[in-house]
């Protein structure tokens, strides 16, 4: 271990939800499908669930294959996750596909969030096993790690494959280690090398639309390739895991970085100038200021709060005070802060949902449930 820090409140037993790293694991749980014989990667996925074809689907998407699903080259024409009330995302996915909006698979990459999620389907249909318990039979045990994980579910009791792992960091990291080794782990092969070294090589160009010029070198097997050879999973507000084996060179990140765009890049791109291209063989020399100054930076590590005034005379002014909505986006129809103290309080919410309350702190984050239901 080269360093390993984590800002409070989280720490290193936190369980984080891992986003589109989820996709990954997806694609290593088809794989060993693929190992055992018993998924074809040049077979339609129409073709494992007949029973979920209300009648004639686009030829385009008729055709395509698992190999181009975990490749993301599919037909198109996807409607988004959240456009219909369908809870089987897999029927929804085979049966609201507009044929205009199609064309051949395996010709052009385009992230295909929703396909993902169907990938994770014929897992759970042929091992007779969640998602998770498949990976933690087959995987997970073996490396010691995952103990008290998971994968949230759909409304239908399918696996949220697309992007609802829930694990920890060093989870993750072992996850990756594990691929960095060609599926190899403490002398025992838990997936095929042949397999991880397709999952994570190039197999299709993606310069032209990925999300992230620092992830622009290719795309797996549902896995996003980088520089330098390297490959990784890649999750919505960067929960990363960027595996460079060259070097035996692994950089693991949860963060949550939404609505800045240019995090990303930053991240990736800081990780290669200053670390990456350091790397050597050679021991470094012993720097006692460098490592002093290490020790100043990250000895009282936080989240980010916004910082003002403790208080304010407003605060009595509004306190308990009720507020009446026009209509508005979050379908909020009344509101009020309640205070404990200068310190901390609850937003207290009305919408469709019922009464709901959201608690915060004043300079300071305050951990709590969010309190939506059906958020994903």
């Amino acid at each position: 271990m080269f360093a390993e820090y984590y800002w409070d409140p989280f720490h290193k037993n936190f369980y984080h939800r891992q986003y589109s790293q989820s996709k990954s694991y997806v694609g290593i749980a088809i794989g060993l499908l693929y190992d055992d014989g018993l998924v074809d990667l040049d077979k339609p996925i129409s073709e494992y669930f007949p029973d979920k074809i209300d009648g004639d689907i686009p030829d385009y998407l008729g055709r395509q294959t698992v190999r181009e699903m975990l490749t993301m080259t599919t037909a198109g024409g996807q409607v988004g996750r959240f456009a219909s009330d369908d809870p089987d995302r897999t029927h929804l996915y085979l049966n609201c596909v507009k044929p205009e909006k199609c064309h051949p698979a395996g010709t052009l990459w385009a992230y295909d969030s929703a396909g993902s999620q169907v990938l994770s389907s014929p897992v759970e249909r042929i091992s007779g096993k969640s998602l998770f318990d498949f990976l933690n039979e087959r995987i997970f045990t073996h490396l010691g790690q995952f103990k008290n994980a998971t994968v949230l579910k759909t409304r239908s009791g399918d696996s949220r494959g697309d992007s609802a792992m829930i694990c920890t960091m060093r989870d993750n990291s072992a996850f990756a280690r594990l691929l960095m080794k060609g599926g190899r782990w403490e002398g025992k092969q838990l997936i095929s090398e042949e397999y991880v070294r397709l999952a994570t090589s190039k197999q299709v160009d993606n310069r032209e639309i990925a999300h992230a010029a620092c992830f622009r070198h290719g795309y797996g097997y549902q896995i996003w390739r980088c520089e330098d050879g390297g490959f990784a999973f890649v999750g919505m507000g960067n929960q990363l895991a960027i595996c460079i084996p060259r070097l035996d060179l692994l950089l693991v990140c949860q963060a949550d970085t939404k609505g800045y765009d240019p995090s990303r890049e930053l991240i990736v791109g800081n990780f290669f100038d200053m670390v990456e291209r350091f790397i050597t063989d050679d021991p470094l020399p012993e720097d006692p200021e460098g490592a002093a100054m290490l020790a100043e930076e990250t000895a009282e590590l936080k989240l980010l709060a916004v910082q003002g005034e403790e208080d304010s005379p407003l605060r009595e002014s509004i306190d308990g005070k009720e507020y009446l909505c026009k209509e508005n986006p979050m379908g909020i129809t009344r509101f009020c802060f309640k205070f404990k103290d200068r310190t901390c309080g609850e937003l207290r919410y009305t919408n469709a949902q019922g009464d709901k309350i959201l608690p915060f702190g004043v300079n300071h984050n305050v951990f709590g449930n969010f309190p939506q239901l059906g958020y994903s």
